[in-house]
């Protein structure tokens, strides 16, 4: 079986590694060994945390939605019930905008989910 150089495949790795390591603190940018340790963490972090930012953003929309519910006297649950029962099928992103861009749709909708509980 032939000998295989591996120089040309081990620097090409070795570069992709510090180029994704460009921009790091001390030696974890130039150092091979370091670079490589911070990378895969940072990867790892990254893919963690796209998973949590789905849970974060849905969280600040039950804030926002909460905060414009109570201004028309309703809590958030009593709002969410309301508009289902009203048949309104808005997801949390747009309720969150419109309470924050547009209240007076969202004074609009909150008013029928209001009639909707009462009914």
């Amino acid at each position: 079986m032939p000998r295989v150089k591996r120089s040309v495949h081990a620097r090409k790795k070795r570069r992709k590694v510090l180029g994704q390591a460009k921009g790091y603190f001390g030696r974890r940018h130039s150092s091979y060994k370091l670079a490589k340790e911070q990378v895969e963490r940072s990867l790892a972090y990254a893919y963690r945390d796209r998973k949590a930012k789905k849970r974060v953003f849905r969280r600040l929309w039950i804030v926002r939605i909460n905060a414009a519910a109570r201004q028309q006297g309703l809590s958030y649950s009593e709002f969410v019930a309301g508009c289902k029962k009203a048949g309104i099928e808005l997801d949390r992103k747009v309720l969150a905008d419109l309470a924050v861009s547009d209240p007076p749709a969202f004074g609009r909708i909150a008013e029928q989910a209001k009639t909707a509980l009462n009914a």
